[in-house]
């Protein structure tokens, strides 16, 4: 498949269908030629990261913590994409540069490039002047429909542990209080 980066382009809310996306990604490292879609992850859980830059130094540091975890998160049925607006180009150097030279070598789901910004625009992360996204992590479910949209500074990281517990939190389907942890019961109404 050709490298495209059409979206559709709807701001995303919480509830309602996510904006679908068609992007360039590292799927196929080695070609570069295959894209990621909003539509391939129907029927499961989606992680979206979006990160400012490859190459900087907060961005490899959430990254590999979400890939030394991608087994217990495909584990309760989902899946993760990270995005920025670099190139993939650009992310094929940084998958390609070792771990202990702040690269992200050995990383294990795909990175997607959103190089006019449009996807990261959608979501309202887009930091325009700049041309990158703030950290926005958002979790979308298997019918499509966000449910999930936390956004941080620049400088601050994201929590895998965080990600895990509000994902099954909105994986029981029920209430659940502050604080909630895997395997407590929801509120009753």
């Amino acid at each position: 498949m050709a490298p495209t980066n059409e979206t559709l382009v709807t701001m995303a809310k919480v509830g309602q269908p996510a904006p679908s996306f068609n992007l360039p990604s590292t799927k196929n490292l080695e070609t570069l030629a295959e894209n990621v879609k909003l539509s391939d992850y129907r029927g499961k859980w989606l992680i979206l990261l979006f990160y400012p830059l490859d190459f900087t130094f907060v961005c490899p540091t959430e990254l590999t913590a979400f890939s030394d975890r991608i087994d217990e998160i495909n584990g309760i049925g989902a899946e993760v994409i990270g995005i920025s607006t670099d190139s993939v180009h650009s992310h094929r150097a940084w998958l390609n540069t070792p771990r202990e030279k702040n690269g992200i070598e050995g990383l294990r789901y795909p990175l997607a490039s959103d190089v006019a910004g449009k996807l990261a625009k959608a979501y309202n992360i887009l930091v325009e002047d700049a041309n990158i996204a703030l950290r926005g992590l958002f979790i979308i479910n298997p019918e499509g429909i966000l449910q999930y949209s936390v956004v941080h500074d620049l400088n601050i990281g994201r929590s895998v542990d965080e990600t895990m517990r509000v994902l099954q939190g909105l994986q029981t389907g029920g209430l659940c209080a502050a604080d909630w942890k895997p395997g407590q019961e929801n509120l009753k109404a």
